[in-house]
């Protein structure tokens, strides 16, 4: 693959043209969302999901664009089928992963496969069959832990509250290991609660907003834990996508970490309070919080993304009222296929 840098703002477009592009994790939310930005500028792309049921992974994400990307339903805990899959392609976006905190509390050995030794499996048939590539690894906020001060940045030491952010961490730091040591090109994006079009609603163990999200457009409660005063920052997921095709075009980010956050922190109850008055539907109430959840919450939280637009280039450009309209109407014309009907 060319390294040829991206030296302009849009440079990145021009960048992907012709491109032989894997997604890891494509049918996902972001995975997704980014396969539809490729294609527009021209990528070829290949998506790789398993399409486990309780994930992401969803056919009907990529309407609109299934003829002109290439699917393999794949396992990336499958060493040998990755050792073909990486070859020949010049960007790897790996989003692939198991993103449920709750569900890494309760199944730590699943998040472990996935989101440490899975991860090996990419990276060694990087190295050993594609040495060339560069791979861009969707990161988490939630490495972090509890933060020593607001907002931010990326020299906040890495000290996770749960299974899900040990294992990231893990994952994260093997791309930065093969980048030192290898030289297979890597970095990771810590992204900080992405929101929008395509994200899993089934059930609530992935993105709350999500969930908030379905629950007021079938005109249900919203429960808020607590107080509801806890601050958060959130990404658009067309803006999150922007960031890893800035990071995959720039190889002034090899072998660091980029956060990747919203344009302004808000709390809890704004933020319902926002979403029941665009959706126009829903209601909502405080509730004690249940004692699982508040065992791994990490108080108030959001993040400083300067070092993403000093390096590629990239900031968040949608307001949380736009982003926020644009995610219902979404799910306005195609709830059903993100909820089962006998859930609704």
């Amino acid at each position: 693959m060319s390294s040829r840098p991206a030296t302009t703002d849009d440079s990145y477009q021009t960048f992907y043209r012709d491109r032989r592009v894997m997604i890891t994790g494509g049918l996902g939310f972001i995975g997704s969302t980014l396969a539809h930005q490729l294609v527009a500028l021209g990528a070829r792309v290949l998506i790789v999901d398993s399409l486990i049921p309780e994930y992401g992974g969803n056919l009907f994400n990529i309407a609109g664009i299934e003829d002109q990307v290439r699917v393999n339903i794949a396992d990336i805990r499958q060493g040998s089928t990755m050792n073909h899959l990486v070859r020949d392609h010049e960007v790897i976006f790996n989003l692939a992963g198991q993103v449920s905190h709750i569900d890494s509390m309760e199944d730590p050995y699943t998040d472990l496969e996935i989101n440490c030794r899975a991860q090996l499996s990419i990276l060694e048939a990087c190295r050993r069959f594609n040495p060339s590539v560069k791979v861009v690894f969707a990161g988490t906020r939630q490495v972090y832990g509890r933060p020593d001060g607001l907002p931010v940045t990326e020299q906040h030491l890495v000290k996770p509250t749960d299974i899900n952010g040990i294992n990231k961490a893990a994952g994260e730091n093997y791309h930065l290991v093969y980048n030192d040591v290898f030289g297979v090109r890597a970095c990771s994006l810590r992204l900080t609660n992405v929101y929008g079009p395509r994200q899993l609603m089934k059930h609530n163990r992935q993105g709350f907003i999500a969930w908030f999200l379905r629950l007021a457009l079938t005109n249900q409660e919203i429960q808020i834990f607590g107080d509801g005063t806890q601050l958060r920052d959130f990404v658009f997921v067309d803006d999150a996508a922007n960031a890893f095709l800035r990071a995959g075009a720039h190889d002034s980010s090899n072998g660091k970490v980029f956060n990747v956050g919203g344009l302004e922190p808000i709390s809890h109850s704004a933020l319902v309070t926002q979403i029941v008055s665009i959706a126009g539907s829903g209601r909502y109430r405080h509730v004690e919080w249940p004692p699982e959840k508040k065992a791994i919450d990490i108080g108030d939280f959001y993040s400083d993304s300067t070092l993403s637009e000093r390096t590629f280039g990239w900031h968040p450009t949608t307001p949380l009222a736009d982003g926020l309209a644009r995610t219902l109407n979404f799910y306005r014309a195609h709830l059903d296929h993100y909820v089962p009907a006998e859930r609704v």
